[in-house]
């Protein structure tokens, strides 16, 4: 059992750090039952998560099958300093209520993957505030500015003149002042937070806490692109809160390669099963766009229901495989007579005319379904289906 428990928590690391004590921790749960805590930490920055967001969380499920107790810690005292993390300048403070209602957020969405009787949702306000100057001067001498400037992006700005300010250097202090006061076994992130995630085992050091935490860090996830990593700013992110549809066409949308990634790490399949599908796909027994969507309906089925992911996919097979327009799209209303760019700017398809110029020209432009070639049309009174590639409708009515 321990080394399925091992080989399914070593499934899509980047790096563990003190993997030996991993493993006497789990050797400790098969032997004894004897639980343990696994630390995450969160700030609460966007009421809304993503697909590269439940990465963690999928280990932590996995870690909480194997006998941890999860430490779901939601940053509302960091997240006023706000991570510095890949940033190139100081980030600007969150406001209490904001943090709040974030924070809300956050909690009705991860118990769709975290099970809540196995998870303790933490503040860590609850005591940085108690610290008081005093504290915290004290957690200022246990790490020098030479080592701190050693962290890759305080050493960029740094370098190049841009400011750093002091809270940003408490940030990491902070993160690992959790890992002091909850007395974390393990804590997990992302690959870009090791310098933070160390601080964790330094302190716990420091503080004689009798223990120092082990590391998992986690690879960030590609986002639809295959190249650049899910980001909202980017708009190549699959949204938790994201419709059905929307999020069983975008899963739909990833290249085969990229569907091995996400199998690996967000899908709940064994590492077995997802051997057998690949071998499938090799050897031509499977086709990858049924492997796709078995992807697609398990993760439409955990943020929604079997229902709501057996829906999209007949509205998905509807629209794309019998060519027909879906049921629910948006109306709108113009007057006559409007230039073909301007009514699908209008209609919220297209950001701007001189992008549906250029999906003309590509073709990727129908009105009832028949292809649009000439980019100067003027649509007249009536009623049309505005279409832009698979995906895109509206129905409007032009007066």
């Amino acid at each position: 059992m321990i080394k399925e428990a091992l080989r399914e928590i070593r499934r899509g690391s980047a790096e563990i750090i003190d993997e030996e004590r991993l493993e006497k921790l789990l050797q400790a749960y098969f032997d004894e039952g004897k639980t343990y805590t696994v630390k995450c930490g969160f700030d609460p920055t966007a009421p809304d998560l993503h697909l590269g967001h439940t990465v963690l969380l999928q280990k932590l499920a996995a870690f909480q099958k194997y006998g941890a107790r999860i430490q779901f810690l939601i940053g509302d005292f960091t997240a006023q300093i706000g991570d510095p993390t890949g940033k190139s300048e100081t980030r600007k403070k969150l406001l209490p209520a904001d943090i709040e209602e974030n924070a809300k957020s956050y909690k009705s969405q991860v118990f769709k993957i975290l099970d809540p009787e196995k998870t303790d949702v933490v503040f860590n306000a609850e005591w940085i505030n108690p610290l008081g100057a005093a504290g915290l001067l004290e957690l200022t001498t246990t790490f020098n500015v030479a080592r701190m400037l050693e962290r890759d992006d305080f050493e960029k700005r740094y370098k190049g003149g841009i400011s750093i300010s002091i809270s940003e250097f408490l940030y990491p202090l902070l993160q690992g002042f959790d890992s002091v006061h909850l007395e974390s076994d393990v804590e997990i992130g992302g690959t870009d937070q090791k310098f933070n995630l160390l601080m964790g085992r330094h302190l716990q050091r420091t503080y004689q806490v009798g223990k120092e935490q082990a590391v998992l860090m986690m690879p960030i996830l590609e986002g639809l692109d295959g190249v650049q990593k899910m980001s909202k700013s980017l708009n190549n992110y699959i949204g938790v809160a994201d419709a059905p549809n929307d999020m069983f066409g975008k899963v739909l949308s990833i290249s085969d390669d990229l569907m091995w990634r996400y199998y690996e790490l967000l899908s709940t399949c064994t590492l077995d099963e997802i051997e057998a599908l690949q071998k499938g796909v090799e050897d031509g027994s499977k086709h990858p766009k049924k492997v796709k969507e078995a992807l697609a309906l398990e993760i439409v089925e955990r943020f929604h229901s079997k229902d709501a992911a057996d829906g999209a996919k007949a509205e998905f097979d509807k629209i794309h495989a019998k060519s027909q327009i879906p049921t629910d799209i948006p109306s709108f209303e113009l007057e006559a007579p409007i230039w073909i760019a301007k009514a699908l700017q209008e209609c919220k398809i297209e950001a701007s005319t001189s992008q549906a110029r250029r999906d003309i020209k590509q073709g990727a432009v129908k009105i009832d379904q028949i292809k649009v070639s000439d980019e100067q049309l003027q649509l007249e009174a009536g009623e049309y289906v505005l279409q832009v590639g698979k995906r895109k409708f509206a129905r409007v009515k032009v007066k």
